[in-house]
């Protein structure tokens, strides 16, 4: 392309603008030149904004807050980050250029807002996500004066520990849960208790009690890996015989008080495949399952998985 112009009414222009009239002439060229390099880069569109979709819209305390984003070019989608406060929370791929991140939320928050950070290479999106209040069911426990109950181990609570910091970035679940039990749920998840008067401030009921028959078979209710298989012989004295599945990317299912352990840590399980039986093991004054399901390492409410599958 050709630009034509006339130095005479392009020395007006510049003069009007405050520049000498001697150095109009010299710079001209120059000047013109510089104005149509720079056209590109003001004319050029802004950076698309990242787009995010939040689920439950409307969550509440207990639930699990789904963070997907979905980027607009295949750039390291490792560098995606979702933050909450002081919490950072790890995002995975889950399809080509679809990146997700799980927000737990439990009985012991207050409900409010979520100020979540959403970023990827210099773009950032800011969310407010409204966790509404919910109701939790109150017991209250009178325990004989002087009873410390049972006590974990520091071997027990070591391994749970690990077991409940593990993030695999592999997805192994690839639909709603199943029940890992055929019966009947006695204690429903975030159930707080009074202790002789007192109310316990740090409790709540970390999971969903089934009370199946003792020996009646236990199931993953999702694929995963076996990444702790734990007994009574071991110093297992609170969770009693135990199997915790790692579902992946942060997802976690643990089963206490088993009377049978049907698997060993490494195994690969599927959905519906018999891992134990139900039993009274450990902390336990009846027969009964104690499913707990975390998410990155927090307990949450494990209903809502059941109801629909969770991307």
């Amino acid at each position: 392309m050709t630009v034509e112009y006339h130095t005479s009414n392009f020395n007006k222009k510049v003069l009007s603008l405050g520049v000498p009239a001697k150095k109009a002439n010299f710079s001209a060229i120059s000047v013109v030149l510089g104005i149509f390099a720079a056209l590109p880069i003001a004319l050029a569109s802004p950076a698309k904004a990242l787009q995010v979709q939040v689920s439950p819209e409307t969550p509440k305390l207990g639930d699990t807050i789904s963070v997907v984003v979905n980027l607009d070019n295949p750039a390291n989608g490792s560098n995606v980050t979702v933050t909450n406060g002081d919490e950072t929370y790890p995002a995975y791929e889950i399809a080509p250029l679809q990146y997700r991140a799980f927000i737990p939320t439990t009985p012991l928050e207050k409900a409010g807002t979520r100020n979540v950070q959403v970023s990827f290479e210099g773009q950032v999106q800011n969310l407010s996500i409204q966790v509404r209040d919910r109701k939790f069911p109150l017991q209250r426990i009178n325990l004989p004066p002087g009873k410390a109950g049972v006590e974990a181990t520091e071997y027990e609570l070591k391994r749970a520990a690990e077991f409940k910091a593990i993030r695999t970035p592999e997805k192994f679940w690839d639909a709603a849960f199943l029940a890992p039990n055929k019966g009947p749920i006695t204690t429903i998840y975030g159930v707080r208790r009074y202790y002789n008067g007192k109310f316990a401030n740090d409790y709540y009921h970390r999971g969903v009690d089934y009370a199946g028959a003792a020996g009646s078979p236990v199931v993953a209710p999702a694929a995963g890996r076996v990444a702790l298989v734990g007994k009574v012989s071991q110093g297992f004295r609170v969770h009693g015989n135990v199997v915790g599945i790692d579902h992946g990317q942060g997802v976690a299912s643990i089963f206490m008080h088993l009377s049978r352990i049907n698997v060993k840590e490494g195994d690969i399980v599927k959905p519906g495949q018999v891992i134990g039986a139900v039993g009274s093991t450990g902390a336990a004054t009846g027969p009964h399952l104690h499913w707990g399901l975390y998410v990155n390492g927090k307990s949450i409410d494990p209903v809502p998985w059941r109801d629909q599958a969770v991307k």
